[in-house]
């Protein structure tokens, strides 16, 4: 039986003097049951985790005591998803799924094809909302860093404050659209190694609008194809992120 993972944020995170509260402590106590004596494990989103034994139970608060710590080192490469936010409860499962496929950052779209449109308190309940999936799928899957979902933003302003990346791609459903093995292999051969940086943009049923491909161009961003095949846009992300994962995250230098 796998021991049951805990959040504890960076900003609590004390190994001498561990405490569960808020949500993990009623998942710990009135979810799970777990009593004093039980061991389970602990992470901060930033690589640290710690084997603890329940020591002491208050109200609303689990007191631990740290017995085994350890800490995993960041992916090779930084990975970001750039999601145009699709409707119903799939940005959920894009959120879940890249988390589990080692993300360091998730951006939502507002494309002006996306049928959900959001104001800034709204956007701000959202990622908030986002955040707490990526938390619960980082406690499933075994992950010690959280990626950082960010408040929702339209590309204009995504690229107004675009950040360097070593491969930036977007999905497109272009002629001239490359693979991802060609535009991999192009950058080994330029650099000998692969990218420690990238970004993938997906956009919305029924693509970005030329405007906005022409923006993510501008920027620098290769056209990527995902196949033969129209892709759903959390179809796109997943089979982006997965191939990206194999491609980049591998052991070797090359």
């Amino acid at each position: 039986m796998s021991t049951h993972r805990f959040y504890v944020s960076p900003e609590q995170w004390n190994p001498g003097a561990l405490v569960l509260r808020d949500s993990e402590a009623h998942h710990c106590l009135d979810v799970l049951r777990l009593d004093t004596g039980a061991r389970v494990v602990v992470f901060d989103g930033r690589g640290s985790e710690i084997t603890a034994e329940v020591t002491k139970i208050g109200k609303g608060e689990v007191h631990l005591k740290s017995l085994l710590g350890s800490k995993s080192e960041p992916l090779r490469c930084s990975l970001t998803l750039a999601q145009a936010v699709p409707k119903g409860k799939n940005m959920d499962l894009i959120v879940q799924k890249a988390t589990e496929l080692g993300v360091s950052r998730i951006v939502p779209l507002l494309s002006e094809r996306t049928v959900v449109q959001l104001d800034y308190e709204e956007g701000q309940k959202k990622r908030e909302k986002w955040q707490q999936v990526v938390i619960e799928a980082a406690k499933q899957c075994g992950q010690n860093w959280l990626p950082e979902v960010t408040v929702p933003v339209a590309p204009k302003q995504f690229f107004a404050e675009f950040d360097r990346y070593e491969a930036p791609l977007i999905a497109s459903l272009q002629n001239d659209a490359k693979s991802f093995r060609t535009v991999f292999n192009e950058f080994r051969e330029h650099h000998g190694r692969r990218p420690t940086s990238a970004l993938i943009l997906i956009g919305p049923e029924g693509d970005f609008t030329p405007a906005e491909s022409s923006l993510a161009r501008s920027a620098g961003c290769i056209p990527i194809t995902l196949g033969p095949i129209v892709l759903r846009t959390e179809t796109a992300a997943i089979y982006s992120l997965s191939v990206l994962a194999y491609e980049l995250q591998g052991s070797g230098d090359v």
